[in-house]
């Protein structure tokens, strides 16, 4: 029988899944349940990206977000993700976005296609 080694949240969903783990309420240090070595050490042994955030002062809460959309562009330059493949999870909010940004597309968009 082969094992699968693959982290239990992976087994359902795409190779390429993209998870950030926030420790929320990071200013409330003394009432801490979980210490950032656990949340840490658990972050790494399940391949997540890991942050501590306090929506209180605001904390890293705009760098989970950076940090989760530069990790799936830095998928998307690598090949390891297709926006274009139907079921990658990635899409373009605007057509004349993918469009312009399509990598299968050699030419500029014509007079008539652009969406400007």
């Amino acid at each position: 029988m082969i094992s699968d080694r693959r982290a239990p949240h992976t087994m359902l969903a795409s190779q390429n899944i993209v998870i950030i783990l926030c420790g929320n309420k990071k200013d409330l240090d003394a009432d801490r349940e979980v210490t950032f070595l656990e949340a840490s050490r658990f972050a790494q042994e399940n391949e997540l990206m890991f942050l501590e955030t306090s929506a209180l002062t605001g904390e890293n809460v705009e760098e989970a977000f950076v940090q989760c959309a530069r990790k799936i562009l830095n998928k998307i330059e690598s090949g390891e993700l297709d926006p274009e493949r139907m079921g990658s999870g990635i899409q373009y909010g605007d057509a004349a976005l993918r469009q312009l940004r399509s990598p299968r597309r050699a030419q500029a968009p014509s007079a008539q296609e652009c969406g400007c």
